[in-house]
């Protein structure tokens, strides 16, 4: 049991995917994890892969790009257990390859709906409690995408989301309330797809690294899954 066990974490978008292999890790770790789906029949699996580390769970569903469905996941989480001293802003959707010339600004609006705009609510939901307690990790699931026009939507958001953790690191600075980014690196996974440079495992033990600074470690900073990788 290390420096996180007994915490609670919230997971965004933790059905499958990296969000799951964030969950196992966190439950590896001793620490209680919140799992998040659009639906909560999709977390299933997930509960199922975590219950074999004796840690505590529960479930939320909601879509994220549908403010009311945010807040109501939100006022569920903070109703039964106060809040969380760990996120994990790792839902996100990927944006339609169009040339650049045909992207539209609907396109960007939907995809900064899900990926950008629900990092900034749930930051703001959860971060003023971590600051009570002088104690939270918020860690922002970034891109390094680049060179691809076609998905500018996408790539812009998760540069969005790179200012804004960069932002939100300031605001709680000295607080004990530590804000990063972490790119898993071009995983296979529905979004990576099939073509992808690495399995989706492969963003252990990366992804856990942030969650276990200490409380004067790093803030504001980017950090690559795959630099860990054994």
């Amino acid at each position: 049991m290390g420096k996180i066990a007994n915490k609670w974490a919230l997971v965004t978008g933790s059905s499958r995917g990296i969000g799951q292999q964030i969950a196992i890790g966190l439950a590896q770790e001793g620490c209680n994890v919140i799992i998040h789906a659009r639906k909560k029949e999709n977390t299933e699996k997930t509960v199922n892969l975590i219950k074999e580390y004796g840690v505590k769970f529960d479930v939320v569903e909601g879509d994220l790009s549908k403010t009311d469905e945010l807040h109501k996941m939100v006022e569920v989480v903070k109703e039964k257990h106060g809040g969380v001293d760990i996120l994990y802003n790792n839902a996100a959707i990927m944006s339609e390859w169009k040339e650049f010339w045909d992207i539209t600004v609907e396109d960007f609006n939907v995809i900064f709906q899900n990926n950008l705009y629900s990092v900034l609510l749930l930051s703001q939901a959860f971060a003023p409690k971590m600051k009570e307690n002088g104690y939270g990790r918020i860690i922002n699931i970034t891109s390094g995408i680049k060179d691809t026009p076609q998905l500018s939507p996408y790539g812009v958001s998760k540069a969005a989301v790179d200012k804004l953790t960069q932002d939100l690191a300031v605001e709680l600075k000295g607080t004990g309330v530590l804000a990063n980014c972490l790119d898993p690196g071009w995983l296979k996974t529905d979004l990576g797809g099939p073509n992808a440079d690495y399995e989706v495992e492969t963003v252990l033990p990366g992804a856990i690294k942030l969650a276990l600074f200490d409380n004067d470690g790093p803030t504001g900073g980017w950090f690559g899954a795959q630099d860990y990788r054994s």
